[in-house]
């Protein structure tokens, strides 16, 4: 199992925050998902035998937010 913190961006209510929640739920292989409106971000506990890093990303743009790398 790996564990990825995501910074999410466009986050403003609970709604938000419950689409974000059910479109990393819905993903094979995510055990578990944690999303936090006042920290802007959503932890994801996954198998990465079954999705990866991208996936995930990929499924908040999607669902119309956006993700917020750290700088290097």
């Amino acid at each position: 199992m790996r564990e990825e913190i995501l910074s999410v961006t466009g986050m403003t209510c609970g709604g938000c925050v419950k689409s974000v929640n059910t479109v990393l739920s819905s993903l094979p292989g995510v055990q578990q998902v944690d999303v936090s409106l006042e920290k802007a971000q959503a932890r994801v506990t996954y198998d990465d035998t079954h999705v990866q890093r991208q996936a995930l990303v990929q499924a908040v743009i999607d669902a119309g937010f956006g993700i917020s790398e750290p700088s290097s």
